[in-house]
């Protein structure tokens, strides 16, 4: 197997990698002993890279049941004077916050790594939370990298800083830095210790009230250090273009846009680049205002950088003004793009902005939403419970949960009623199972399940209540990149693992009603979902079948694969295929002619059960005509 770019050990070569690539690239050559995590785009390709490493990195990498689990191993490791790492999506932090929040009081001795990838403009999430209020309200460091470069620095540095303020640091990406692609140099690659020693200290790390009191005031005095290091840091900068008649505080990748905006215009003024944004470097901050007309602030998400500006000048009587989001130049939604510094800082210096529009658009392209895959078992489980509810479809409640059956919410499926985050379809589901006759009924997925799907289940039989429960269980965790779960028998890096099964845990936690069935078999499914939801309890329900991106990956590898058409003379062009099945590969044209793009189809054969004329059959069929 060929070796992985970023474990490539020529120093000074300049590699083109992915941001969350470097990331990894920085802990390595700080390094890096423990990393776990559980997987949340936009930050999964830094999980991906360790475990396509595997052994050869050197490091212990683990996929943890859930981000507080991932958190408190890499805290283990901390505390035993090895270098750690964690790393989660925005919305992860919300399920880590409990560790989060205490280890800023324990302090770390191994340098250790926070890792929160946030998503403006919700590519892939359910919220915008601007994670920046954490670094706040855990008190702790923050660094914010604007490139791939500074993405590797700042993981090899930020463990450097982590060992001298003996505190964690956060290192706050989004989307576009996580996912953008640059040049990146390499350093060399330092080999961990392996392993550490945990030197019992329970008045710091045991945190009862007496100990966690002091523990506070330990964490005040280092981050009083810690505002020190950030006025000096060399990730604070500014970027003189001459003139003082604007000065732009920007950070994280607001600062590209800012930068090339005004270099290419030609504007003249100043530019303070933060890197390191918390604690916000109060005097360079004070002397930044003070040698500008007016300043304005570019940064995602909420205004912290302007309320902290607006403080500073305050209380250092500084007469500037300040331009912001405050003063409805910037949006407090989505992410920023260039356009979004153009517009701003146009308004502001009465630059004139052109929409760019080259040709006029003739024809209004189509949108084209997600869409669950052809072959997808959670298709066939939704359409065999559509058929097991008959009329009482329209009138149950389907509460879902965080992965890819959240598609079930488009027609003609119109599966998700309720979602709030990992885990709360199990929960909602019991109460509207107490706050309504209507039948409730919820869907979360296997690596789901494990997250944060058992105490919902272990609560729903303690108070018995009464919803039938789907656990699909396709395998793996398709969602954020096929990454493994404890289901599946391999633990990252690809190391086999016993894994655990879904349904003794179920029986476990004391549930009577548990029925695994396979979803591609239509007339089976569908009468298990009629006796869950006649039964008068608690149902379970294991709709267990591979995903199907995996299952032709297989077939193709055998030479087994065979894609599906319609016989046209057969087809009676009723669409039921297309009316309450609507898998993507069946297509219908402007003639009303049904047919399967066999460069889309999975092979999964369940189209065949779902056709009442039996007008489709394998394309190696010579009785099927096309």
């Amino acid at each position: 197997m060929a070796m992985h770019p970023v474990l490539d050990k020529d120093v000074n070569k300049k590699i083109f990698l992915l941001g969350n690539e470097a990331i990894v690239r920085g802990a390595l050559e700080a390094g890096l002993d423990v990393a776990a995590a559980y997987p949340g785009t936009p930050s999964s390709e830094i999980g991906n890279t360790f475990d396509k490493m595997g052994d050869d990195a050197g490091v212990y990498f683990e996929y943890s049941t859930n981000e507080k689990v991932a958190m408190e191993v890499a805290a283990a490791g901390s505390a035993c004077n090895l270098r750690a790492m964690t790393f989660m999506k925005h919305v992860g932090l919300n399920v880590a916050a409990d560790a989060y929040m205490t280890i800023a009081y324990t302090g770390v001795r191994g340098g250790m790594l926070m890792v929160c990838a946030d998503d403006p403009s919700c590519h892939s999430s359910q919220n915008e939370q601007d994670n920046r209020y954490y670094a706040r309200l855990a008190n702790i460091p923050m660094l914010e990298p604007s490139s791939c470069s500074e993405a590797k620095e700042m993981t090899r540095l930020g463990f450097d800083l982590s060992e001298e303020i003996e505190l964690p640091i956060l290192l706050r990406t989004t989307t576009r830095i996580n996912h953008m692609r640059g040049i990146v140099n390499l350093g060399p690659l330092v080999p961990g210790k392996g392993k550490g020693y945990f030197d019992k200290d329970p008045g710091r790390f045991v945190t009862i009230p007496a100990h966690a009191r002091t523990g506070h005031i330990n964490l005040l005095k280092r981050m009083e250090k810690a505002m020190e290091i950030s006025e000096n840091s060399p990730f604070n900068k500014v970027i003189d273009l001459g003139g003082d008649e604007i000065g732009i505080v920007a950070s994280g990748a607001a600062y590209n846009y800012v930068i090339d905006y005004m270099k290419s215009n030609g504007i003249k003024g100043k530019v303070l680049k933060l890197g390191m944004s918390h604690p916000v470097p109060e005097k360079m901050c004070a002397d930044f205002m003070a040698s500008v007309k007016m300043v304005a602030v570019a940064e995602e998400g909420e205004p912290l950088l302007e309320n902290d500006l607006s403080k500073i000048a305050y209380q250092r009587e500084l007469k500037v003004k300040i331009y912001g989001k405050n003063t409805d130049h910037f949006s407090r939604r989505n992410e920023y793009s260039p356009d979004t510094i153009k517009a701003g800082l146009g308004k502001l210096l009465n630059i004139p902005v052109n929409d760019n529009k080259l040709v006029p658009r003739k024809v209004e392209l189509p949108t084209r939403p997600p869409s669950l895959c052809p072959g997808c078992p959670h298709r066939h489980t939704y359409h065999a419970l559509k058929k097991a509810l008959g009329q009482k479809f329209k009138e149950a409640i389907y509460s879902t949960d965080i992965g890819c059956y959240t598609l079930g919410i488009q027609s003609p499926l119109n599966s998700a009623d309720f979602l709030l985050c990992m885990g709360s379809s199990v929960d909602a589901a019991g109460g509207f199972s107490k706050a309504t006759d209507q039948p409730a009924l919820a869907f979360l997925g296997d690596s789901t399940f494990f997250h944060s799907g058992i105490h919902g289940l272990i609560n729903a039989v303690w108070n018995e209540h009464k919803f039938v429960y789907t656990i699909l269980d396709n395998r793996t965790t398709a969602m954020t990149g096929h990454q493994p779960n404890p289901g599946m028998g391999r633990r990252g890096g690809g190391a086999p693992s016993k894994g655990s099964d879904i349904e003794s845990i179920v029986r476990g936690c004391g549930v009577e009603f548990v029925r695994v069935v396979d979803p591609n078999d239509i007339k089976a499914t569908t009468q298990v979902y009629k006796e869950a939801l006649a039964y008068d309890g608690l149902a379970v329900v294991i709709t267990k079948r591979a995903c199907a991106l995996l299952e032709v990956r297989e077939w193709k590898k055998e030479g087994s694969f065979t894609p599906y058409q319609v016989d046209q003379e057969k087809c009676k062009k009723c669409k039921v295929c297309i009316n309450t099945f609507a898998c993507p590969a069946i297509e219908l044209d402007n003639e009303g002619v049904v047919s399967i793009n066999e460069e889309y189809c999975n092979g999964c054969s369940v189209c065949v059960q779902v056709c009442p004329f039996g007008a489709i059959g394998p394309v190696n069929d010579t009785g099927v005509k096309q």
